[in-house]
């Protein structure tokens, strides 16, 4: 490759993000830190004494989302597996590289042809966030249809557990999803079988064989390699979620079967004379609220894409946005994060409390605060925070969970009895005790914070 094409690659890399970043006048200055630095003792010693937060790591963070004030730490700059609080860098990146739509698909048109290829975009029929832009789009075209495939997107992120192929929470990857990438099953009592979505996977579903033992009270598995699901006994309702495995090949069957109509794969190579248009999707905080709140991390892993498409057509890669966002816009906090996928299912990951807090309050500064808040999870209300941090007169407590075995983390936004909004970050690594112990814990610091703060 010679040096000019890698410079005007460099060159669009920024342009790219500069178009997408938030103006001055979009921004409202920085937080100035308060020189003095509270740190009460006795959230401390709250801490110390609590039989099961003394058992394992916990780093804590909080600061004055408005004035930028530290207000507490504890191990703030301690590296933290933080599981799915990475979800926020991934955010971030959305909301510096996207426009207010997802970018649906990318299409050139060569005279009878139309050359069509993906974007990472995920809500093509999906069952959650579905959108059929792209469907109606291809539908009506006159052209023949030809897919390209963009190379080099790696089905499973670095550091994956590969063991869990088999359940919802980590589909595969891809540069054009569809359904999801994942299977339905709705099982009623009393039915031999289930009810299975898309359809078109009826025909490999299969009881398992009699007597085959399911330790881990599994619904529905599949072979590794293979897609061919079997079901348990049904002996309740219950809905599972198995995701399958993708190939080219696989998802033309799919279109086709939707689109009645032919579809032709080809090679990806743009011509220099080609005019790349770009087919629009849902607005961005339809995707935004559903990843946050119910901490869904194909969603993450899927925006991590299509912000990659942003900076070239070439290819698609998480590693590619990661690289620009640590360089253009997260170069100032105060511990460099190892971030290496979207979603946070990498142990790989190691973040500190300061550096999350740093990230809410770059957020904070960034986006209106009804709209921020609106995006999280929020206490006694909607996703992974509906059960916990009740009040009657409405939620005081908004964040992302972040949870793995032996790890469970909060990060977000707190409002105390006397007004204040805070920013914080509340890390445990390494816990040997029920996650629900940990979380009661947390629930009760968190509380006592905001009624003494």
């Amino acid at each position: 490759m010679s040096v000019f094409v890698v410079v005007c690659r460099a060159l669009v890399v920024c342009v790219v993000c500069l178009l997408a970043v938030p103006t001055r006048a979009q921004v409202a200055p920085a937080p100035v830190a308060s020189a003095s630095f509270v740190n009460p003792v006795w959230l401390s010693q709250v801490i110390q004494d609590s039989p099961v937060l003394r058992q394992h790591n916990v780093g804590v963070c909080l600061t004055d989302a408005t004035t930028g004030a530290k207000v507490f730490e504890l191990n703030a700059e301690r590296y933290f597996t933080p599981a799915s609080v990475m979800k926020l860098f991934s955010l971030y990146t959305g909301l510096h590289m996207l426009s207010d739509s997802l970018p649906s698909l990318r299409y050139v048109v060569r005279h009878d042809s139309l050359i069509f290829w993906g974007t990472g975009d995920p809500t093509l029929l999906h069952g959650d966030v579905p959108s059929r832009r792209a469907l109606d789009f291809l539908r009506t075209r006159p052209e023949k249809l030809f897919y390209a495939e963009i190379p080099n997107v790696t089905a499973y992120g670095p550091g994956w557990t590969w063991d869990d192929y088999n359940y919802y929470f980590q589909p595969e990857r891809g540069p054009f999803p569809v359904y999801g990438h994942t299977v339905r099953f709705y099982a009623t009592a009393g039915k031999l079988r289930p009810r299975v979505y898309p359809r078109f996977f009826r025909a490999m579903t299969e009881p398992v064989p009699a007597g085959t033992p399911n330790p881990a009270d599994d619904h529905v598995r599949r072979p590794e390699l293979e897609n061919r699901f079997a079901f348990f006994p049904i002996t309740k309702n219950w809905v599972d979620e198995t995701p399958f495995r993708t190939s080219s090949a696989l998802l033309l069957q799919l279109l086709q079967d939707t689109l009645h109509r032919p579809i032709s794969l080809v090679p990806f190579r743009l011509h220099a004379q080609d005019s790349i248009q770009v087919v629009k999707g849902l607005p961005v905080d339809s995707l935004y609220r559903r990843m946050l709140q119910v901490s869904d991390n194909f969603l993450a892993e899927q925006l991590l894409l299509m912000c990659s498409s942003r900076i070239g057509d070439d290819s698609l890669s998480t590693s590619r946005p990661i690289r620009v966002m640590r360089t253009l816009f997260l170069a100032n906090l105060p511990d460099a994060p190892r971030w290496v996928d979207g979603s946070g299912l990498s142990r790989l990951n190691l973040v500190t409390p300061r550096t999350m807090v740093a990230l809410l309050l770059k957020l904070h500064q960034e986006v209106p605060e009804k709209r921020l808040l609106s995006l999280l999870a929020a206490g006694g209300g909607h996703g992974t925070l509906r059960r916990v941090y009740r009040d009657p007169h409405g939620p005081w407590l908004w964040g992302k969970t972040g949870t793995l075995t032996n790890n469970h983390n909060l990060v977000g936004y707190l409002r105390t009895r006397s007004g204040r909004l805070l920013a914080f970050s509340f890390m445990n690594n390494n816990h040997v005790v029920e996650t629900s112990e940990v979380r009661k814990e947390m629930e009760r610091v968190l509380t006592q914070v905001r009624e003494r703060l």
